[in-house]
């Protein structure tokens, strides 16, 4: 077989440029061959479109030359060509490239081309041998592109035809490997040919004489294919095409439409031949019959049967009959109902039928002479039956086809009423109110009501429908609905719009008049929602399209957002950048700049966003940004580097990268003398020097952004905006990237930027503050600072720099800390693609690798291994040494990323020459890991070596503690009798030895199923063997079945399980039988493991073993029939089902319960997907079973199963923030897709029910089937619902004696009921109720039918529920059974429950009766307070929840009525003395955010701010007192609310008040929860009394502040101390200026420090708060707020602090003082010593107070301030007199350390040491804040003059200090321990260096 060309195409090319040497058309021929070579040899597809396109142009001027030359002289060429031709039928695009070339190339010598093409397609196989994938696809492409060689196979139709049959039946035969596309390639080529070649064809199919053996055997095998004997689905699906093509050959449709019927009925009526025209062959034997057959045939038949096939009569029929409607339809409505994995294919089939009918109308019209859709028709209830009842499938892909089919059904329907005039339409009005009647939760009901709208019209909708814009709000916050209601309010803005234009020409402007009407409500709420993903869906889908749409709504919607809250801020920026993106520019002046200005500086991201991406975006790159937007950008960036939310620092760079290609595509267009638009003349020498300002200054703010001393979050904003620039402004090409790449003329501005000292990228500070991000301790970090090094700096490092790294990566990774151990691996990968052979040559590494010099990856791997190889010889001296300073998991973490992530290494194994040294590596490799595994398992189980017997089951966790504790004392020296005392915590040691051991081993799992992955692969080089040998992968398996076997940790089974999935995947998808065996023996063997007894627990306590099977069925290929996972799952089935043993121990595992842990294992396996659907209904029995076992193991494993079974069938819940609790799956839709298992649900629920009276209740199960269906949505009201088997049961289950049963049993019963049987059934239940106490037979039933109507009357989210006139018959059945609430019903709960349903109907109850409600709950809660009193209250079950609910319902009713009396009804409640009801009253004020009337919270404010006094005396009970002041605080939780009634109501006891509060802080130590509220509520008394004589409360005040403060303290009261600076916080500061209180200003100096330190709190919600207090201060701290404020982002409102205190308390000397405390004093010789004494690492380092503050950051932003200050000293004496303090305590200090830094990174130990100092956090920040400080005394020097001389230890001037300082920078910056220091006023230098903290 012959894959290729006998000649190769570089063969070729070399005798081409031989013979056209001498030739006079040598040059154009040359450069045409490089073309075409470099094209073979690309591999991104960018990459080869280039070359081809510039052959294709050489070639055209080629052609002129070759048509003066003979044949002999053009054939070399075209044989060149043709052959590079071959070699790329691969590649459609490709092929037809080299055709159009050849083409050109062959002009006036067309017989030639012929005849070459001929030769070439001639010998690609011999007669009678079998036909290769490449000659297949040759064939194929020849085929489809190439005139000629459909010619060739014209003239040679029989060998093909005889080729093919002989290819196609040795596939079948041989059945090659699951993966190969060997079959698939021999049907395409039979489809193509019969598609192309069909006239050449139809002789051999229809006509008598001219009928084809061939031909006839290879219909025999492409039926073959059809029937199963191929196992590829897509290839069934493609010989169904094929065979449909072949049909559509016959001369006369009738003969190709009989043809189809017989093959229709081949699987029903089991013939034994197939006459199909004049071919007749032998029907194959179905082997196993799965419904694929006929959808094959379908689906191929809907695909390309010509139309007159599928619409002619048909003579076999009695009526008049057509394929299309009597053979098709019935087959496809068969199709969907079948529970195949098929799904997808089954509708797109539907969707196809509903296609071709609409094409051929009016033939079948013809044909029938009648509708085929009328009303009362079968085929119309059937079809709207099928998508109804499969619009809800979760199938993916398959809501697509859904759509399709309701809007072709709707527009055939229409059609045809037009056709035969027929007004009556009901099928609107019906598919109208069933959609109507859905719940808004259902994704299935828009795709309808999208269809539906053009034909009924928009008005009808709305009338039908009024809820409907309140349901698209819902589904706009919710991510899966968000398209399908985009899409109807689409529909909906279309139609009206067509409506309006049909009867109003021009009328836009009452368009927007009916749209403002209709959506400005919707699109104003979703807008200013405080809800983020309402927002930006509302945003992004509708936003610019109804702009887009109607220009005239931006008129009503600017005026809707003009407001200065922060809603309306947030919802303005984004109509403007809407417009911006709809009108192309939008310039921005005056009020709009400072709107602009002050939405960049808000707290909410969102605002802050929206408002960069308006100054970043534009329709056009090459639109230049204006300098008020480079100079808000400047401004902006700084502020936001350490923004903590991921999804802000991806939308941040992504703005960015919008601005910087608006730079550059802008300078390119200037520099090319095109001035882009919008700009004025003169202006381009000053925007091209503003773009590479702007971008020289940002790359500046990302390198300084990367200083260790950084956080995280700086740091990878950091990373993330320097690869923007590297994107952006390097010329550097990324083949493997389709968009992105830079423009080929970027060199001309590279050279214009360098020329003007900018943009130099690669410079030695960016390399080493990329070099310190790789000692980072997150992969984030890590990884992308090693891939920007990679991808845009020059190709090797300096070599000292590589020394240096080389010996830090030996370092770390024998560090104990994995982290660090993971970063010595990203250094040994980054310096191994970073290095050269010269550079390698001078690296230390070990002899043997020495010897692979030339290959840089073998190299690298040996000195890996080699290094590993040792480490495991320490551990298996002594474990314990090992653990602490060689653990293994460092070095093989880097061989797996050396070996799997560096592509020139993957190169380098597929070189033949080197295939032997790899192949041995490997094999030493995978022997060594082996080796490793052993004994790290073997030690945890006390025993040594890989000799070790292995144990069939995971040691226990005693175990492996014992064994732990007899290696530490092995490597301590200490004989085994000599213990330690017992503790609790495990001692560093053990950790060691744990973290070593699991750590290493995960490694081991990602390193083995990488290299699988990536070598198994069939492109291997010829003649070597493969890299992975048998035995090797045999070793490999049994490696993962040991880890998996003997492993319990989780971590370390995760990552073993992950590789082993990659393993077992490339192994089933070989095309080696042998290795397709080895996941199948293991399956088989853990299968028998898993039956067979055992001593110890293997599944429930051990977390590897049910992983073993996850990882090995989900290796399957997904398009495969998946035996593997059929085979576990019976098997696992069978072995749950056994019948327990009489016997059982219960210390034991049995094998069934071990079954249901692995199915529970396997439902959860993400990896499966829907495969697993096919088996849910036996696994939901089984479950349901196994909750009623007498084992308890067995029930615990059951109900784990159930409930990952209902996750999997109703899909993940969804987040909070979504605002949809679950998919929204309907119970009818719930059924279709598993119709088997609604019988299992209903047989749990009969036998429930049907329990004889006086034998026990409990049904374990029933409570589980309740709760799966209390998930599902309500569905459709339809005939032949399945719902109603479902509702005579769970109304039954209202009288069940257990509590559970009848609650769970009313939340079932919400979903069965249609919404439009709601009412009918509420009247029922009601009738049901007792009308006297006499007739009562049951309190359960009572309580259970009061349940039902509650649960069927509480409105679903986001609806409104029934109207109070359909339920005033409902009421009027209440109101007469009235007595349920008062005292004769003697059960509470009752009572309760029956007030609940009252409540749910407040506007439909009679006022008598409503007077009686209120007068019977006045009794029963005015007799509490009787019987309190007297002491005779009679205690009652349930009481506590009756007088609750009654508390709650007086609380409703007053916020409903706002009256009078209703109101002091409730503020009488809190006065009582009874805790149920006062507590009651409290939650219910908390609770109720919306819906409280002002009158309501106002009284409710006074009453609680009277009682305040009592309740603080007594202090009754701490859990009511939280409550109590919660309620109070959340009832003052907007500032305005406080009125002089408060005050008064205070007058006299808000001092005490106030005392009693401090002193519970200071004294009494209350709980973190307590003493938020209660230093909250201290705080909200004192904003309103801040008076000279409240000092001592205040300073009081202030120091419970600075102590909750601490980053020491709980996050709940660092909380307390934010909040309640916001709220009193300012108003002591503004007390304190301009001389209104005096002495409040240390106090106001304390809180500005609390509030500067909570701005750097790690916690972002602290952070919120505290800029609250800064944002109050900011307009003018000095003048009281009149109107709102807009709350600042929280390095702003930090800025806004430091500006107070330079601007206000200036003078004051506490102020220096009290700034320089955030200056941390840190020892830097110490730090600098600890460095280099090399001591072990231990294990854990101590964790940092407040991870997220940078004390490096601040003290650059605190420089300038304090500059400031001191400039002040001379004219303060005060001041003076605290700076000169301060200069003699820490000048002399500080000189000393600079000379030290100074002699220190003089020497050559610096540089030796330089790479570990690099990466030290530590280091950076001291040598940072050293040089602010010595910044601060040059400048007390300079300013204080005579007096600084005075100070002992100064011996230098001013001029001195700072000469010495440069010095000290410039060596620091040499070695990337700080920043360059500025020269002269570069572009780089505008704006801010390093931003704020």
């Amino acid at each position: 077989m012959a894959a290729v060309p006998a000649a190769g195409a570089e063969r070729e090319a070399r005798a081409c440029a031989a013979f056209y040497g001498a030739l006079g058309i040598a040059q154009p021929v040359l450069s045409c061959l490089r073309c075409l070579r470099q094209f073979a040899g690309s591999t991104a597809k960018r990459c080869k479109d280039k070359h081809l396109e510039e052959a294709l142009l050489l070639s055209r001027a080629l052609s002129e030359g070759l048509r003066a030359l003979g044949e002999a002289e053009a054939r070399p060429l075209l044989r060149c060509v043709l052959a590079f031709q071959m070699e790329a039928t691969g590649s459609s695009s490709s092929f037809q490239k080299l055709e159009q070339i050849v083409t050109q190339l062959a002009v006036g010598k067309e017989a030639l081309l012929a005849r070459e093409v001929g030769m070439l397609l001639a010998g690609l196989a011999p007669q009678g041998e079998v036909l290769s994938p490449g000659d297949l696809q040759s064939v194929c492409m020849f085929m489809e592109e190439s005139s000629l060689g459909r010619q060739h196979w014209r003239q040679n139709l029989a060998q093909l035809l005889q080729r093919l049959a002989t290819t196609l039946r040795w596939v079948l035969q041989s059945q090659p490997a699951p993966g190969s596309t060997w079959g698939y390639l021999a049907v395409k080529a039979c489809l193509q040919l019969f598609q192309a070649l069909p006239k050449d064809v139809a002789p051999l199919v229809w006509s008598a004489a001219g009928k084809s053996e061939a031909l006839q055997s290879l219909l025999g095998l492409l039926l073959e294919v059809a029937w199963g004997k191929a196992p590829n689905k897509d290839t069934r699906l493609l010989a169904g095409t094929a065979l449909s093509m072949l049909v559509n050959t016959a001369p006369q449709p009738e003969r190709g439409a009989s043809a189809v019927v017989a093959l229709f009925q081949l699987p029903d009526q089991g013939a034994e031949e197939l006459k199909f025209g004049e071919l007749v062959v032998e029907v194959p034997p179905v082997l196993e019959p799965d419904g694929l057959e006929k959808l094959v045939l379908t689906r191929g038949l809907l695909t390309c049967c010509k139309m007159d096939i599928l619409s002619c009569e048909l003579e076999s029929f009695t009526h008049k009959a057509c394929l299309l409607l009597d053979v098709v339809f019935p087959t496809v409505c068969a199709l969907t109902k079948e529970q195949k994995d098929c799904h997808y294919y089954c509708f797109q089939a539907c969707a196809l039928w509903l296609q071709r009918l609409r094409e051929s109308l009016p033939a079948v019209w013809r044909l029938t002479g009648t509708r085929i859709l009328a009303q009362d028709t079968e085929l119309l209830r059937q079809l709207t039956q099928l998508v109804w009842d499969n619009a809800e499938t979760p199938v993916e892909g398959v809501s697509e086809f859904i759509h399709s089919s309701f809007r072709l059904l709707l527009e055939i329907y229409h059609l045809e009423c037009q056709h035969f005039q027929d007004q009556e339409r009901p099928l609107y009005q019906q598919m109208l109110q069933r959609v109507v009647s859905m719940p808004w939760q259902i994704k299935a009901r828009y795709v309808p009501l999208c269809a539906i709208i053009p034909y009924v019209g928009s008005q009808q909708v709305l009338d039908a429908y009024p809820d409907l814009p309140q349901h698209l709000l819902s589904c706009l916050s919710t991510n899966h609905l968000c398209p399908a209601a985009t899409e109807v309010y689409k529909a909906l803005v279309r139609q009206q719009c067509a409506e309006r234009q049909d009867g109003q020409r021009g009328a836009e402007a009452a368009l927007a008049e009916q749209w403002t009407l209709h959506w400005l409500p919707l699109l104003s709420q979703a807008l200013c929602s405080p809800r983020p993903i309402l927002q930006s869906n509302a945003t992004n889908h509708l936003l610019a399209w109804t702009l887009r749409q109607l220009p005239a709504t931006q008129a009503p919607l600017a005026t809707q957002f003009s407001g200065q809250d922060t809603a309306s801020l947030r919802a303005w920026v984004s109509l403007l950048k809407a417009q911006k993106s709809v009108a192309g520019s939008l310039p921005l002046r005056g009020e709009a700049l400072e709107r602009l200005s002050c939405c960049l500086g808000a707290r909410e991201e969102s605002i802050r966003l929206a408002a960069l991406g308006l100054l970043c975006c534009s329709p056009s790159t090459n639109q230049p940004l204006l300098g008020s937007e480079v100079q808000l950008l400047r401004e902006f960036l700084p502020l936001n580097l350490n923004c903590d939310s991921s999804s802000f620092r991806q939308l941040l760079q992504a703005a960015v990268r919008k601005a910087l290609v608006r730079l550059r595509d802008s300078s390119l267009a200037q520099l090319r003398g095109k001035a882009p638009r919008g700009t004025e003349p003169g202006e381009g020498a000053g925007q091209l020097a503003q773009a590479v300002g702007f971008v020289e200054w940002l790359l500046q703010l990302s390198i300084t952004s990367l200083s260790p001393g950084s956080n995280y979050q700086r740091k990878k904003t950091g990373l993330l905006l320097l690869a923007t620039v590297l994107e952006t402004c390097t010329d550097t090409w990324s083949p493997d990237r389709k968009k992105g790449q830079p423009p080929r003329t970027m060199a001309v501005l590279l050279t214009y930027a360098r020329q003007r000292g900018c943009w130099d990228f690669f410079s030695q500070p960016n390399l080493l503050a990329l070099l310190s991000c790789l000692q980072d301790s997150t992969n984030e970090i890590r990884d992308l600072a090693s891939e920007l090094l990679v991808r845009y700096f020059p190709a090797t490092f300096p070599k000292p720099i590589t020394l240096a790294l080389f010996q830090l990566a030996q370092d770390t990774l024998g560090s104990p800390r994995v982290q660090e151990a993971e970063a010595g691996a990203v250094l040994m990968k980054t310096i191994l693609q970073k290095s050269d052979s010269s550079t390698m040559k001078s690296l230390a590494l070990e002899a043997e690798a020495a010897l692979t010099l030339p290959n840089r990856g073998l190299c690298f791997a040996q000195h890996l291994l080699h290094m590993l190889q040792a480490q495991y010889a320490v551990a298996c001296q002594d474990l314990l040494q090992a653990a602490a300073s060689a653990p293994m998991h460092g070095a093989i973490a880097a061989l797996r990323r050396c070996l799997l992530q560096v592509p020139e290494v993957a190169t380098s194994m597929r070189a033949a020459e080197l295939a032997q040294s790899w192949q041995e590596l490997l094999t030493r490799l995978v022997t060594t890991v082996r080796d490793i595994t052993s004994f790290l398992l073997g030690a945890l189980q006390s025993q040594q070596g890989p000799g070790a017997d292995e144990q069939a089951a995971a040691p226990s966790f005693a175990d492996m503690g014992n064994a732990i504790g007899s290696l530490i004392m092995l490597g301590k020296g200490r004989g085994q009798e000599e213990e330690e005392e017992d503790s609790v915590l495990l001692s560093e040691e053990h950790s060691l030895i744990l973290t070593c051991c699991w750590v290493s081993v995960k490694e081991i799992g990602l390193l083995l199923g990488g290299l699988a992955e990536l070598l198994l692969v069939p492109a291997l080089p010829a003649g070597s063997g493969p890299l992975l040998p048998l035995p090797t992968l045999q070793t490999a398996a049994r490696v993962f079945q040991e880890i998996l076997l003997r492993c319990r940790h989780w971590g370390a089974v995760e990552g073993c399980s992950m590789g082993f999935t990659k393993f077992c995947a490339a192994l089933l998808n070989h095309p080696d039988a042998e290795l397709q065996a080895i996941p199948q023996t293991m399956l088989e063997q853990g299968l028998e493991a898993l039956s067979g007894p055992r001593s110890s627990s293997i599944t429930r306590r051990a977390a590897g073993f049910p992983m073993l099977f996850l990882c090995i069925v989900s290796g399957e290929a997904p398009a495969q029939a998946r035996p593997l996972l059929t085979r576990c799952v019976q098997t696992l089935l069978a072995l749950a089902t056994t019948a327990l043993p009489q016997d059982w121990d219960q210390t034991l595992d049995l094998p069934q319960v071990c079954a249901l842990h692995v199915l529970q294992t396997l439902v959860r396996g993400t990896g499966l997907g829907s495969a697993l659907l096919r088996h849910v209904t036996p696994m939901v029995a089984l479950a349901l079973r196994g909750l009623s076992s007498p084992c308890w193991a067995m029930r615990n494993a059951a109900i784990q199963l159930f409930s990952a079974l209902t996750s999997r069938l109703l899909g993940q819940q969804r987040s909070r923030g979504e605002g949809c609790p679950a998919e929204g799956v309907s119970l009818q839709a719930f059924l279709g897709q598993h119709p088997q298992l609604g019988t299992v649900l209903l047989g749990e629920l009969g036998a429930a029910t049907g329990l004889t009276p006086g034998r026990p209740h409990l049904r374990p199960a029933l409570h589980a089937v309740l709760t799966l269906l209390a998930q599902l949505q309500p569905g459709a009201d339809s005939p032949g619902s399945p719902s109603a088997h479902f509702l005579g049961l769970l109304l039954e289950l209202a009288g069940s004696p257990i509590y559970a049963v009848r609650a769970m049993a009313a939340k079932a019963l919400v979903p069965v009921v249609p919404p439009p049987q709601r009412r009918g059934l509420l009247l029922q239940l009601a009738r049901q109720l007792p009308a006297t106490p006499g007739w009562v037979r049951s309190h359960n039933a009572v309580h259970g039918c009061l349940l039902q109507m509650r649960a069927l009357l509480a409105p679903p989210a986001g609806t409104k529920g029934l109207s109070a006139e359909a339920l005033r018959p409902v009421a009027l059945q209440l109101e007469a059974r009235g007595w349920l609430l008062t005292p004769a019903q003697r059960c509470p709960l009752i009572r309760a429950a029956f007030l609940q349903i009252v409540a749910l109907l407040p506007s439909s109850f009679s006022p008598s009766f409503t007077q009686s409600i209120h007068a019977a709950i006045s009794t029963e809660l005015g007799s509490l307070l009787l019987g309190g009193k007297l002491g005779c209250a009679e205690l009652q079950v349930g009481s506590a929840i009756l007088h609750q609910t009654m508390a709650h319902f007086v609380c409703s009713e007053a916020a409903r009525l706002a009256d009078g009396e209703r109101i002091g009804a409730v503020c009488s409640l809190l006065r009582q003395p009874n805790p149920d009801v006062q507590l009651a009253v409290l939650s219910w004020v908390i609770a109720g955010e919306e819906g409280m009337c002002k009158e309501l919270e106002k009284a409710l404010r006074l009453t609680l701010l009277e009682s305040l006094g009592s309740v603080l005396r007594k202090r009754r009970d701490k859990e009511f007192l939280r409550l109590y002041l919660e309620a109070l605080l959340h009832l003052y939780r907007d500032p305005s609310s406080w009125s002089h009634e408060a005050s008064c109501k205070l007058q006299g006891s808000s001092a005490a008040c106030l005392e009693t509060l401090l002193h519970m802080v200071e004294a009494e130590h209350p709980s973190p929860d307590l003493l938020f509220q209660v230093l909250c509520a201290a705080s909200l008394l004192l904003a309103h009394r801040v008076g000279a004589e409240d000092g001592p409360l205040v300073e009081r005040w202030c120091t419970a502040l600075e102590d909750c403060s601490r980053s020491a303290s709980s996050e709940v009261l660092r909380l307390a101390a934010a909040c309640s600076l916001q709220t009193a916080g300012a108003n002591v500061v503004r007390r304190s200026l301009h001389g209104a209180c005096p002495s409040f200003v240390p106090v106001a100096l304390r809180l500005i420090n609390v509030g500067i330190h909570l701005l750097q709190d790690e916690e972002r919600e602290v952070r919120h708060k505290a800029s609250g207090f800064a944002s109050l201060l900011r307009p003018d701290p000095g003048e009281p707020l009149l109107g709102g404020c807009v709350f600042v982002q929280d390095n702003v409102g930090l800025q806004a602090l430091l500006q107070l205190l330079l601007a206000e308390f200036g003078e004051h000397p506490e102020t220096f003082d009290s700034l320089l405390q955030h200056l941390p004093v840190l020892d830097l010789r110490g730090i600098v010593e600890e460095l280099e004494t090399n001591k072990a690492a231990s294990l854990y380092k101590e964790d940092e107070p407040n991870v997220f503050a940078e004390p490096a950051a601040l003290a650059q932003q605190l420089l300038p301030i304090l500059l400031q200050l001191l400039e002040k000293a001379p004219t303060s004496s005060p001041l003076c007199a605290s700076a000169l303090c301060w200069l003699a305590a820490v000048g002399p200090g500080i000189l000393r350390d600079l000379r030290y830094c100074r002699h220190r990174w003089s020497q050559e130990a610096a540089a030796r040491g330089g790479m570990k100092a690099l990466g030290c956090a530590k280091l950076h920040v001291a040598v940072a804040v050293l040089l602010v400080r010595a910044r601060l005394v040059a400048q007390a020097l300079q300013v204080l003059g005579e007096s600084a001389t005075t100070v002992p230890g100064l011996g230098c001037s001013t001029q001195e200090l700072e000469q010495e300082l440069m010095l000290v920078q410039e060596l620091l910056a040499q070695h990337g321990l700080a920043h360059v220091p500025s020269r002269g006023n570069a572009p780089g230098e505008l704006g801010p260096p390093s931003g704020a903290a």
